[in-house]
Parts: structure tokens; sequence; C-alpha cells
């Protein structure tokens, strides 16, 4: 299938600006990028077009070889050298590039300025194409999905993947969220010529819910149902952590919806193991089902907080 014209590709007009190409590619690229299409071939061919397209265009060098000669001028082969297949020149003569005069006397090739074989490296130095060096193509990148629990996304853990027929292990961080990615360099598709080097692989983290802990950032939070006399009286109950069951002091006359925070037990910030803190929110029940006894009693306390005998 015939390559696409690349100003066609982004969007643009043969003589749009440095920052309208820019601005195009990075719209584009955003629109088409396989992390926001996970699984769209159609998305990630065009995302491979687009990037092709503002690779060319925004290289000067690039840009005006194809301006001139099309792809044939930046894609390899010998179709991107105008000049292969001989001398176009006999035994000698001069040609004009760009406005510019060259001369040349290949004197048959052991007496003239210049040998056959070094012909395309001269062009290469001189225009960038042919024997001229070019930068060395990358192989494709990967991309695999894990999911881990609550817990190992807090302290770490080690996962084993299969990619290429090989079983990898990833060092999976403490601290890492819901939908991080972590970049295994070189572990993507194959370089598609000799010098290129591989493509990486990038391994999506999906992290299962807890049943009762939640996460905000280094944030832990959690929720802790007492009744209204133990809120009334104050008590102590047993939460929930990453850590394990902590015992906690709730003091007396606590309110619906008071937030206590535990210190040092919340998700890992920095190398050194620093953390958030879990921060614990009381809800005090009501009770909905009250016998005639605890009817009276409520009643006789009500009674006695109107009197003024409990302030």
């Amino acid at each position: 299938m015939a390559k696409r014209d690349y100003y066609e590709v982004l969007g643009v007009s043969k003589n749009a600006s440095d920052d309208e190409i820019k601005k195009a590619y990075r719209k584009l690229a955003v629109k088409y990028h396989p992390d926001k299409n996970p699984g769209n071939k159609e998305a990630e061919e065009k995302f491979k077009e687009v990037s092709e397209a503002h690779e060319v265009l925004s290289d000067k060098q690039k840009r005006a070889r194809y301006d001139q000669f099309g792809h044939a001028g930046v894609n390899g082969g010998a179709g991107s050298n105008p000049f292969a297949g001989g001398n176009p020149f006999g035994q000698g003569g001069a040609f004009n590039f760009n406005g510019q005069e060259f001369h040349f006397d290949f004197g048959g090739g052991q007496g003239g300025a210049f040998s056959g074989a070094g012909l395309d490296d001269i062009l290469g130095s001189l225009f960038g194409f042919g024997g001229g060096r070019r930068r060395p193509m990358r192989g494709a990148d990967y991309r695999t999905q894990i999911t881990i629990d609550f817990k190992d996304a807090i302290f770490g853990t080690t996962k084993t993947i299969s990619s290429e027929g090989k079983n990898i292990k990833i060092k999976v961080p403490a601290g890492i969220d819901d939908g991080m990615s972590i970049r295994l360099k070189g572990r993507g598709g194959p370089a598609p010529a000799e010098g290129g080097e591989k493509g990486d692989l990038y391994v999506v983290v999906r992290v299962r819910p807890h049943k009762t802990l939640t996460r905000e950032g280094t944030l832990i939070l959690s929720e802790q149902k007492i009744n209204m006399v133990d809120a009334a009286l104050g008590c102590e109950i047993e939460v929930e952590t990453v850590d394990g069951p902590i015992t906690m002091k709730v003091p007396a006359g606590t309110q619906s919806g008071t937030p206590f925070k535990l210190s040092g037990h919340g998700v890992p910030f920095r190398a050194d193991g620093d953390r958030g803190p879990h921060i614990v929110t009381i809800i005090v029940e009501t009770p909905k089902n009250l016998s005639r006894k605890q009817r009276e009693l409520l009643e006789e306390f009500k009674g006695a907080k109107k009197r003024g005998i409990f302030g």
C-alpha cells in the first residue's frame, strides 16, 4: 500500500511552520496513542503513521529531501539516492543542486578525484542520503497488564510474566497505584534493521479493590461503625489496617463523621520508607429497633437532659 503524503497525515499545508507541525503532531499523537486505545490496531497504525510523518517533517534536512524527492528521499534503499545507478556525469562533469554548482572529475576510477566506491559516501556527507548515516530504527513497544492485591501495591511485590516465549520477573515498587506502568527497556519488539535497538515493554498495573480500605494518594481511608452508647461513653475499637489489626481509643462524646489519624500506616511516599497516615472515620449508628426498656431509658435520659442534669 502506497504511503500517504506526510503533510496530509498531519493535516497541515506544505508551507506549514515548525510550530504548526509540532502542534498538529501532539494533537494526533494524543488521539491515537496506544495507552488511550488499548487493543485498537487501527489506532496503533495511525499512531505509527503520525510519528513517522513528524520524524521527517520536524527535521529540516529530512523535510528538504522529502519536499524534493518525496518518500524516496527519506526512506532508505536505492530509491533514497537520486544519483544511484551509476555515474551520471560520464568521465567528469558538473551538476547544480539547490542553486549551487558542484564539479567532479571521476577519471575512470583510479586516477580521478573520487573513486566509484566512494561516491555514495560523498553524496551522503553532502546531502544526508545514500551512504550518509541514518538514525537506527527502534523496534515496536509492547504492552501487557498484571493485576496485584491492594496490600501488594502498598508494600511492593514481584511478579512473573511471559513475553516473546520467556518468563520475566518484574519488581513492582512499593506505593504503586492502579493504572501506573512499569517500563522494561529492551523487552519489546525486535529491531527492524541491523544496528537498531529493541523496543520497550510497558506493564500496566491494576490493583484489586480491598473490602474495607480505599486509597487516595498516600492516604488509606476506612470507616468504623460504633453504637451511640460507645460514642457517648468512649471505648476502644479494633481497626483493620494494611499492617494488621490495631487498637484505637475513641474518646467520650465522639460525634459521627469524626476522623482519626493513624500516623505511618498509609502508603509509602519516599525511598527511605516514610508513609502517609491511615484516616479512620467514625460512624455512629442509631438503633432502629428499640425494646421497650431501651426506649424507656432513652426517654428518661432525654428528660434528664432537658432538666439540665447532664449539662
